[in-house]
């Protein structure tokens, strides 16, 4: 869905907070540690109360050690007690470069689905302020497994 607002069933996110959230990110790419791949990526992780906590990836020589910028923001916002989320933008590129957008991974989906319901939070993937495209978290990863499976 590309669009204005982030909208989920539960809540709008003005644009002017995307471009808030867009400008945060946009910052943390500077903070990546890419040394291997060269390609940056930051992430701003809206929680439902305004806190907001940012991300970057953090390369490994030991490739699976390393990690995500929007699970760097998640585990950020879980370990300081946040569990309810509105939204998150996601941005990168090689060398820090934004000229595409950046989904994220299949195991970024995954800890997001583990906090935010399918329909109600928006993954924004931005190339620049003006420039984003908003999706729900259902439509990245449909008939998704989550802590209900296993209730």
């Amino acid at each position: 869905m590309d669009g204005k607002f982030c909208q989920s069933r539960e809540e709008k996110v003005s644009p002017e907070v995307i471009r808030s959230l867009i400008g945060k990110a946009r910052a943390q790419l500077a903070l990546a540690y890419a040394p291997y791949s060269g390609f940056y990526v930051a992430a701003a992780l809206l929680c439902k109360d305004g806190t907001v906590y940012t991300g970057c990836n953090i390369e490994n020589a030991s490739y699976p050690a390393g990690n995500c910028a929007e699970r760097t923001a998640i585990f950020k916002a879980v370990s300081e007690g946040h569990r309810e989320f509105s939204c998150i933008v996601i941005m990168g590129g090689k060398d820090g470069k934004v000229e595409e957008y950046c989904p994220p991974c299949g195991i970024c989906r995954q800890v997001l689905r583990e906090f935010c319901p399918p329909l109600g939070f928006s993954v924004i993937l931005a190339k620049s302020e003006e420039e984003y495209r908003i999706f729900s978290l259902e439509e990245l990863l449909p008939e998704s497994f989550g802590p209900e499976s296993l209730a």
